[in-house]
């Protein structure tokens, strides 16, 4: 093989994910998993009996359409039009995904060539980093810092070349729980229409918003043509392992994500795609309660995580709080993370690696709260040692 690396050079570093490392570290060691962002119980039951009905009915048993079932498309562009004011064509301007992170890979796949540019804000998920890398593209980070991890927008607009193609913006942010407030929507809605921009927007977490609100990007003045909105249910309603996600933008848009997104699973999930067109429609009670059953929790094990030594940076949104680990005298987040859970039995996962200068991220670790009452409350009793040890 003449030498050369089995894998594309352009993946290097990009091994075995971390969240795949910790949760497999979990497993092993019997630890309560707080690094990997899944829920420890299903949502509603009527979503799921929706499942269950299609599947008994023959619905998405074989291949769903291209775009998506009718039904699931419709309904996203009605949830959209009921929670935005937004108008989107079912037909033309929606398409449906193998989760959000395939609506990311088809998307960037689309848009990028080779040597262009993409700012994204650090730390990021880490499917950003290997699909940029795919794309051929070089991504440019706009690093967040603590306390508050809100985006320089004047270091923003000097990162912006000749060369950048695409700002990849995620709010709610994983894994800072950051929320982009009105003036910094308009900033980068303003920029992004200055220097003629693309704009990905990666919105799993819009239900999810303890202070503020979420405000999709795409609404803003001059961004409908040039911005690509993502979103999924598994985070929404509980259901992460039925991966269904989707798009909505301009036909052109879509249209051009949709090309990529043939050719890399074609179609997924079929009788999951009637149940979620089903859960887009529940009352607004249900969103409502969901979001206030998980500011209850992040409180929770907020207080618990700085009863144990922790510096806690308190999350707008999302299912994860960011800390610091320097006050227990700690300083390599990755090293606290693998000896974790021989030390307290919990597991989380450290926010270097979504860093491409891990320094920035060095003692920050990440824990999830998307779970039981108790195992939050076990978690942190399990904590609770930290500082004495």
């Amino acid at each position: 093989m003449n030498g050369r690396p089995l894998l594309n050079r352009r993946l290097d570093g990009l091994g075995t994910t971390i969240f795949a490392e910790m949760s497999a570290l979990a497993a092993a060691t019997g630890a309560i998993n707080l690094g990997q962002g899944f829920p420890d119980t299903d949502g509603p039951e009527e979503v799921r009996e929706a499942a269950v009905r299609a599947l008994r009915d023959g619905r998405g048993n074989q291949y769903p359409p291209g775009p998506g079932v009718p039904e699931l498309r419709t309904a996203v562009t009605e949830h959209q039009a009921r929670r935005y004011g937004l108008s989107f064509d079912p037909d033309t301007e929606v398409l449906v995904t193998a989760g959000a992170t395939e609506a990311i890979a088809a998307t960037l796949l689309a848009l990028l060539e080779p040597g262009d540019e993409v700012i994204a804000f650090e730390p990021y998920y880490d499917s950003y980093a290997a699909c940029i890398a795919m794309a051929g593209a070089t991504r440019v980070p706009l690093t967040l810092r603590a306390p508050d991890f809100r985006p320089d927008l004047d270091a923003l607009r000097d990162a912006v070349t000749p060369r950048t193609r695409l700002l990849l913006l995620n709010s709610p942010h994983n894994p800072t729980g950051m929320v982009l407030n009105p003036g910094e929507l308009a900033a980068i809605a303003e920029l992004a229409v200055e220097r003629d921009l693309l704009v990905v927007t990666d919105e799993v977490y819009e239900h999810l918003v303890f202070e503020g609100e979420h405000t999709p990007l795409i609404s803003l003045p001059g961004m409908r043509e040039r911005t690509v909105a993502i979103s999924s249910a598994g985070k929404t309603f509980s259901f992460t392992g039925w991966k269904v996600g989707w798009v909505t933008g301009a036909a052109p848009l879509v249209a051009a994500v949709r090309t990529a997104k043939q050719y890399l699973t074609f179609v997924s999930s079929g009788p999951f795609q009637y149940a979620v067109a089903e859960a887009l429609r529940l009352p607004d009670g249900f969103f409502t309660g969901f979001r206030e059953d998980l500011r209850a929790k992040r409180d929770l094990l907020a207080g618990g995580l700085a009863d144990a030594g922790l510096t806690v940076f308190r999350p707008q949104g999302t299912y994860f709080i960011t800390t610091d680990i320097a006050a227990l005298g700690e300083k390599d987040g990755l090293a606290f993370c693998r000896s974790l859970p021989e030390r307290c039995g919990v597991v989380a996962v450290p926010n270097a690696v979504f860093y491409d200068d891990p320094e920035a991220g060095r003692t920050q670790v990440r824990f999830a709260f998307c779970k039981r009452e108790e195992i939050l409350r076990e978690a942190a009793a399990r904590l609770s040692g930290l500082g004495r040890g």
